[in-house]
């Protein structure tokens, strides 16, 4: 369970107030708990600086407050396994079919990043107020399976060598911070696994007798080859999922899941003893 405060108690309005109201909530408790403001409860003053912020960017967006309102903390942390389900617009295949799931053995917001607190707060106010010193920020490149498994590079920053772990779980776009540097990672496309979230995406294709018939087949996964079996009378685009294929919790445990979609394939020529075999098909109605 979060130990986060809510974000509502942390403006001190009510779930239901309207944006003018949070506005006007946000701008009290930022200028009441600015640095500045505090010189001699700094550290104190900094923290709920960043809390205050931190709950402004939600409440103040639509999105965000109506998934904050219906997950609650949990729609932010990249440590909770919140992944958007992946048949309501998530889908990275998109079109329907049947499903049905192997065990092997959204969050639309994972990974948000709020910002610099002193960011918001000077577009909100203007100038006026001393902020901290701006943290250089590099990015770094991996490959799609590098980000899944975690990976360590050597790269050169300010002159110097540094070593960069990268946990594995992550995504385009997160952010690792060091002592004096941030780091953003850019994670290369693959060209057969897609990703959305914590689960993996894959296209299988099967011939129309496999479909028909039902037969084992050989699926990739990150990690290895699976024999997985397809039933007779499956239809194109029918997706499988298998549990715990997929991508490692960034800071958390377990793993997301594999949707295998199943893609029969039509060949394009065919010869003429394939030809007569059909025919005899479709004259018993196949």
């Amino acid at each position: 369970m979060s130990t986060k405060r809510d974000y509502y108690e942390i403006l001190g309005v009510k779930k239901d107030a309207a944006k003018a109201d949070i506005k006007a909530a946000y701008r009290k408790a930022a200028l009441k708990w600015h640095p500045d403001k505090n010189p001699n409860n700094k550290a104190e003053a900094e923290t709920k600086f960043k809390e205050i912020n931190e709950a402004y960017q939600v409440v103040s967006d639509e999105k965000k407050r109506q998934t904050y309102d219906q997950f609650g903390h949990a729609a932010f942390d990249p440590s909770s396994g919140m992944g958007g389900n992946p048949f309501a617009g998530g889908n990275p295949f998109g079109g329907g079919g049947q499903t049905y799931t192997y065990s092997s053995g959204q969050n639309p917001f994972q990974n948000s990043d709020f910002g610099d607190p002193f960011d918001i707060f000077e577009q909100f106010f203007g100038g006026g107020f001393s902020r901290q010193p701006a943290r250089q920020r590099y990015s770094l490149s991996i490959d799609f399976v590098e980000a899944v498994k975690g990976v360590t590079k050597e790269v050169e920053i300010e002159g110097k060598s540094h070593k960069i772990k990268v946990p594995a779980g992550a995504n385009d776009g997160t952010r690792l911070r060091f002592s004096n540097f941030d780091i953003s990672i850019n994670v290369k496309t693959h060209p057969i696994f897609k990703r959305e979230g914590y689960d993996l995406f894959i296209d299988q294709k099967i011939s129309i007798s496999t479909a028909t018939l039902g037969a084992d087949v050989n699926v990739r996964t990150i990690d290895q080859s699976l024999k997985l079996k397809v039933r007779p009378g499956t239809q194109s685009h029918t997706m499988v999922r298998l549990r715990g294929e997929g991508v490692p919790h960034l800071q958390g445990r377990g793993k997301g899941d594999l949707y295998v979609r199943f893609i029969i394939e039509i060949p394009e020529k065919i010869n003429r003893a394939q030809r007569k075999e059909l025919e005899k098909l479709s004259d018993l109605g196949l």
